[in-house]
């Protein structure tokens, strides 16, 4: 006995292109990277929260040790304001917190695909990386907070003649956002060292390059340094004088990497 010739075949199973393939891997790649990444961000996340207001104490000691303890205060204005003020602030702790271990999984991300000289030549830069963004950090929170703060207060005016006083009543949300800014502007500020030599290895900028622009980066290093700091002379010259050394050191970086590669070139020719 025979099947009934109305029974359907079964469909043959789905077949992955060959072409196909590699994507396909590199995207799944690229989620368990993203996945973990985003478990390191909420666990910092989450450690940051239970000491919001260790790190609240910390940003704004800048501003207690400027107004000298003088029965000052910071204030907030909505209900909901104090409670996002410190979501904010534990989103931005967990993100530095994880920040070595997202730059991590980046370079894991992009490390199967490099040769063994080229993981050699990028590993520094991730080393470099979260080093210039604690520097500028910590530049921000030693020198200019306080010099900024002290500039601000400086508004403040006594009762006259029977009037009212201009005293500083800031808010924490206000407060806060500032510092956060211009922590993250300077750490980022200094990573120009980082992108400019890695464009250098790319082939995209040269040191020549970088020489000819130097009157252009001048310029605009120092319209950069007016808008990110507040606007004060002192702000900005800290933020403007380190980033000029930064690119005079991405300079010489940009020398040493095109020096390499023409070592390269001349040692390959030997060989053939």
């Amino acid at each position: 006995m025979t099947k009934a010739n109305n029974e359907t075949p079964e469909a043959p199973a789905a077949k992955i292109e060959p072409a196909a393939a590699p994507l396909l891997m590199h995207l799944l790649a690229f989620k368990k990277r993203v996945i973990y990444s985003f478990a390191a961000l909420m666990v910092g996340f989450a450690l940051c929260y239970g000491f919001a207001p260790d790190i609240y104490a910390f940003l704004v000691r800048p501003l207690a040790e400027a107004t000298q303890g003088e029965g000052r205060r910071l204030i907030y204005t909505g209900l909901t304001e104090a409670f996002m003020t410190y979501l904010k602030l534990a989103f931005w702790g967990g993100l530095l917190l994880s920040f070595p271990f997202i730059a991590t999984q980046m370079w894991l991300f992009a490390a199967p695909g490099l040769y063994r000289q080229e993981k050699r030549a990028f590993f520094p830069f991730l080393i470099a990386t979260p080093v210039l963004f604690i520097a500028g950090a910590a530049l921000a929170y030693y020198l200019v907070f306080p010099a900024a703060w002290h500039f601000f207060l400086s508004f403040e005016e006594p009762a006259r003649n029977g009037g009212l006083p201009i005293q500083l009543e800031a808010r924490v949300s206000e407060y806060l956002s500032i510092a956060m800014t211009l922590i993250f502007a300077f750490g980022l500020a200094f990573q120009m060292p980082v992108l400019l030599i890695l464009l250098a290895r790319a082939g995209l900028v040269t040191s020549q390059k970088l020489i000819k622009m130097r009157r252009l980066a001048i310029v605009l290093i120092f319209v950069a340094a007016a808008i990110l700091t507040p606007p004060d002379v002192f702000s900005q010259c800290a933020l403007a004088i380190p980033m000029l050394v930064l690119y005079e050191i991405s300079i010489i970086g940009a020398k040493a990497v095109e020096k390499k590669k023409r070592r390269g070139l001349e040692s390959s020719e030997v060989i053939e």
